[in-house]
């Protein structure tokens, strides 16, 4: 009760002392989350009068910002490792969970009409299934009349949390994937056309027949008249179609509680109806700012996304964090930021 106490009188303060400092707040990385953190940023000014601008360039871009202090926080796909967050000085927690889906462009083909494997996704991307009549293509696909087109490959050129993902879930259903190509916010793409961020890929997509590629989801609800997304089966050997309660699914199954600074992937997650290719936006920000003002109208920017921004995420097909993991979140905070205070004074007392 006293710690709940405490996280109250601490994010009282930060309310006031943001609301009084006014501080534009700034933020870059994951495109992953752009749609969402663009409402997100409009319901926060109109509610404040508090201004945050956040550039979506990518996670890879985002974490070198926020490495360089260049920015008050960062938003990458994929989590860093503890240890290397310790030596950097950062704290990193979630802010909201979402999905990565295939994407095509092939005539007569309509959303959730086309069935995937991940090892089949896996074979298209090595470039080992090059035609949309492939048998093995046809054989998950029977009563899907797919043309003798050839496969055009379209991924991320930049370094992408998106790519992370992706290529997180194919190293674990595909050996080959993982020992040519392996994981990360980019990789030695075997084969195809680059974009930048999701749009450029959902751009790609568009204008070339027979292409496929990777999005989150709602850059690929917005171009339904273009591409169509995707389903994929999962752990359980389902065949899932992409939408929140399938991302919820997948999350459901994750422990928190025994992470440590919420270092979590959440591609291939158990479950009956769990989507396989699930993915978590992380925030990372010094745990001593250049700026206390502006980290603290960061934090406060946050928590409002957090606690208040849930209809925004859900309109756009997010999952909003369960109240639990939120509280969770505060605490990390209040641990974070005070450690890093006595840090500070041990360090003056010298």
């Amino acid at each position: 009760m006293m710690k709940h106490l405490r996280l109250s009188i601490i994010f009282i303060a930060l309310v006031v002392a943001t609301q009084s400092w006014a501080a534009d707040t700034t933020g870059a990385g994951s495109t992953f989350v752009s749609p969402v953190m663009a409402k997100w940023v409009d319901a926060y000014k109109a509610k404040t009068g508090n201004t945050v601008s956040y550039q979506p360039v990518g996670s890879s871009i985002g974490v070198g910002l926020i490495k360089k202090a260049a920015v008050d926080f960062g938003a990458t796909d994929m989590p860093l490792d503890p240890r290397e967050l310790e030596k950097l000085g950062l704290m990193q927690f979630p802010i909201v969970i979402g999905g990565v889906v295939p994407v095509v462009n092939i005539e007569g083909v309509k959303p959730g009409q086309i069935h995937f494997t991940g090892q089949m996704l896996a074979d298209i991307y090595l470039g080992k299934l090059r035609s949309w009549s492939d048998p093995a293509i046809q054989a998950i696909n029977p009563d899907l009349k797919l043309p003798n087109t050839p496969i055009t490959v379209v991924h991320r050129i930049d370094g992408s949390g998106t790519t992370f993902n992706w290529s997180n879930y194919l190293s674990k259903v595909s050996p080959q994937w993982k020992a040519t190509i392996g994981e990360g916010t980019s990789v030695e793409w075997p084969l195809g056309l680059g974009g930048k961020g999701n749009d450029g890929v959902a751009s790609l997509v568009s204008l070339v027949s027979g292409s496929i590629g990777y999005l989150e989801y709602t850059y690929a609800l917005q171009r339904l008249d273009r591409i169509s997304f995707g389903v994929v089966q999962n752990s359980a050997g389902n065949f899932v179609v992409p939408d929140a309660a399938s991302f919820q699914a997948a999350a459901s199954s994750a422990d928190w509680t025994t992470t440590k600074d919420f270092y979590l992937v959440l591609t291939n997650a158990p479950g009956e109806d769990a989507y396989p290719i699930t993915a978590t936006t992380f925030v990372l920000m010094h745990k001593q700012p250049k700026s206390q003002d502006r980290s603290t109208a960061a934090i406060d920017f946050v928590r409002w996304s957090l606690e208040s921004g849930k209809s925004q995420a859900e309109m756009l097909n997010y999952v909003p964090l369960p109240p639990a993991l939120i509280q969770q979140i505060e605490l990390y905070w209040q641990q974070a930021l005070e450690a890093a205070n006595m840090t500070a004074s041990a360090t003056n007392k010298r």
